[in-house]
Order: C-alpha cells, then sequence, then structure tokens
C-alpha cells in the first residue's frame, strides 16, 4: 500500500530541491543593488504616516472576523440553497439555526458599535 504514495514522495522531493535550486540561483545570479527609495516601506501608493508599531483598537479585527464569519456563511448557505428541494425539511431547519446564529451575533456587535466608523471611536 505504501508504493501506491511512492510517486507523491518523489514529486514532494522534486518540489522541494527544484524550490532550493531556484532560490539559490536567484540569489547567486540576481543583481542587489539596495537604495534608500527601494529599502523604504510602501503601501497602496501612500507615504507611510505613524510607527508600525502604533496599537490599532479591537474593533479592527472585530470587523475582520465578521468578514470572515458572513464569508464563510456563503460558503455554507450556497451549496444549501443550491441543493435546496433535494435535501429537505431536516437541512432547511438546520440551515436556519445556522442563520439565525450569525444574525444575533450580527446584532450583538452591531449593540456593542463595532461597526460604527467614528474616529473618536477608534482612539486606543
Amino acid at each position: 500500500m505504501l508504493e501506491n504514495y511512492f510517486p507523491i514522495l518523489i514529486l514532494a522531493v522534486v518540489a522541494v530541491v527544484l524550490a532550493f535550486v531556484l532560490l539559490t540561483l536567484s540569489k547567486i545570479l540576481g543583481p542587489f543593488r539596495p537604495n534608500k527609495t527601494k529599502l523604504n516601506p510602501y503601501e497602496s501608493g501612500m507615504d507611510p504616516v505613524g510607527e508600525a508599531r502604533d496599537r490599532y483598537s479591537i474593533s479592527f479585527y472585530l470587523v475582520a472576523m465578521e468578514f470572515i464569519v458572513f464569508d464563510l456563511e456563503v460558503v455554507f448557505v450556497y451549496p444549501w440553497a443550491v441543493r435546496y428541494l433535494d435535501l429537505g425539511f431536516g437541512t432547511f431547519v438546520a440551515m436556519m439555526l445556522f442563520i439565525i446564529v450569525l444574525f444575533v451575533g450580527l446584532l450583538y456587535t452591531l449593540k456593542k458599535g463595532t461597526l460604527d466608523w467614528d474616529l473618536n471611536h477608534f482612539k486606543a
């Protein structure tokens, strides 16, 4: 049975060796001419403002978590909606419970003011 995994092992070894060889070749053959402009941080066409170690409000992280939760909701709800008629009433109840739990979580975060984008709200 383990002989079935031998081609996968060979492929993994070839991939690791090839990656190492290509990284080494680019380090050896590629130009390295650092200067002040190249070493400056750059994001979205704007010069950085402030320190990189500034603290952010927890609201930024909560909004990101909400995005992930509702993104996952789409991943679960869309296939269910496509096969809705084939799955029966039990999956309908389970999906409604799932949506209700997410909706209660959204109401909770709305009540806490996570989605209020007032600048005074985000001061650490």
